[in-house]
């Protein structure tokens, strides 16, 4: 057995998978301790680092202190914790800590017949399939390097720029694609009139599907290309033996989670975010230098 099969076999989430860490090795350090894949950030002109575990275990007393060990020896301030499983017991050790995912998703399951998901959908999630449907709108896979590019173009002049999100830079998207394309990516396109007009980045692990990042045009919203989209990926999924498609991410009253609901998945919430403190000063300056630059970024939004 490999070093990544291994690795993969103790963890349940893409952000915890071997292949994962190695796309994000090229960007800062990773570290895979106690079954915890840890990413660490250098804090703006310091010498310190901060840890993050996303979509992790909840870890136990006992790992924590062989993570403190390691925040130590790769300089950190402290390590962050967000949960994949809810319902489990904080830690005493832990204290809450600014969340970057949102704490609420949607988890659709793919164990029952289609037809039945669809009569469990929103009203307005059957319409909208057909109206694509109706207009000609079409689906698939698509790997391409042209399908690619369009992706990207349509995330940084589509969907970042209709909903003000905060995107990750083009840069990253290469970066991800180049090193997940085959293996955990899976880019999915929807075209109307020959031309595509919405694209998914989707993770497959295990046997569940997640949706990873979804970009769409300006224009032509009225086919409602998206919704046949990803209903056509849920398809697959099922296809492809998949249990549960994670649509990864619900925040009340928001467009994108609106979207979402109306495929009729389950609204599941996750434990939230939790901060090992390592270093007390330098955790507290971390702390206040965070939420400076929140505050910045929610005035340039």
């Amino acid at each position: 057995m490999s070093e990544a099969e291994e690795w993969n076999k103790g963890v349940n989430h893409p952000l915890q998978s071997f292949e994962w860490g190695e796309f994000r090795t090229g960007r800062q350090p990773v570290s895979r301790v106690a079954g915890t894949q840890i990413m660490w950030s250098q804090i703006p002109k310091t010498p310190w680092y901060f840890g993050y575990v996303p979509m992790g275990k909840m870890p136990s007393d006992e790992e924590l202190e062989i993570l403190r060990i390691e925040a130590k020896r790769q300089k950190a301030v402290g390590i962050r914790f967000e949960p994949q499983v809810p319902g489990e017991k904080i830690p005493e050790k832990l204290r809450p800590g600014r969340g970057l995912f949102k704490q609420k998703t949607f988890i659709w399951d793919l164990t029952r017949p289609e037809e039945e998901l669809l009569k469990n959908m929103h009203p307005k999630g059957r319409y909208n399939i057909k109206v694509a449907q109706k207009h000609g709108v079409t689906a698939e896979e698509d790997d391409s390097d042209a399908a690619f590019d369009k992706y990207l173009e349509l995330m940084f002049t589509g969907t970042a720029a209709r909903q003000k999100i905060y995107a990750h830079q083009k840069d990253y998207h290469e970066q991800l694609w180049a090193a997940l394309r085959g293996k955990m990516a899976h880019l999915w396109v929807a075209k109307y009139q020959g031309k595509i007009i919405a694209a998914d980045m989707i993770f497959k692990f295990k046997e569940r599907i997640y949706y990873a990042y979804g970009a769409s045009a300006l224009e032509h919203k009225e086919v409602m290309a998206p919704t046949l989209l990803l209903w056509e990926i849920a398809r697959w999924g099922i296809r492809s033996g998949m249990k549960e498609f994670d649509l990864w991410g619900a925040e009340e009253g928001k467009g994108f989670s609106r979207f979402k609901e109306q495929f009729g998945a389950k609204l599941v919430e996750l434990p939230g975010s939790f901060d090992l403190i390592v270093n007390p000063t330098g955790y507290k300056l971390f702390r206040i230098a965070e939420e400076v630059r929140w505050k910045i970024l929610r005035r340039l939004k």
